[in-house]
């Protein structure tokens, strides 16, 4: 089981969303959220600049495109730009409803991002992420 996952939406209800599937797959112990861009930057700018005892390293980003203030593009620019370097273990996975082919395309830019879902977030969906190459390592066991 991953043991927490930075959800990044402007969509309160995707977020809880997220949080309910996680819970009735097991695939995640924690989850953190922030309502856009900017909030979670200033997540990670906390956590790699000030050691700040009460935020939570995440283990993965689901991060939505379409946001107000900072955008998902903008997000993941300043990410790989800044904050990389600090969170060198971090994936992040595109949640979005965007059907825009040129966002497929810039997302392979971005090595960063392991995988594209399409909202919402479902069972199925999260049962195919626990055997993405990337992440399976959290829901073998040990095996």
């Amino acid at each position: 089981m991953i043991k927490t996952v930075f959800c990044i939406d402007d969509d309160p209800i995707t977020l809880m969303l997220c949080e309910k599937v996680f819970n009735k797959t097991a695939f995640c112990n924690k989850t953190i959220k922030a309502l856009n861009g900017e909030l979670a930057l200033d997540y990670l700018k906390e956590l790699a600049f000030n050691n700040s005892q009460n935020k939570i390293i995440p283990n993965l980003i689901l991060l939505d495109l379409n946001m107000p203030v900072v955008n998902g593009w903008e997000f993941l620019e300043a990410f790989e730009n800044e904050y990389i370097k600090h969170f060198t273990h971090l994936k992040v996975i595109v949640l979005s409803s965007s059907l825009n082919p040129d966002d497929k395309e810039i997302i392979k830019k971005h090595p960063v991002i392991i995988d594209f879902i399409t909202k919402p977030l479902t069972i199925e969906s999260v049962e195919y992420l626990k055997k993405h190459s990337e992440l399976r390592h959290f829901f073998t066991d040990g095996i």
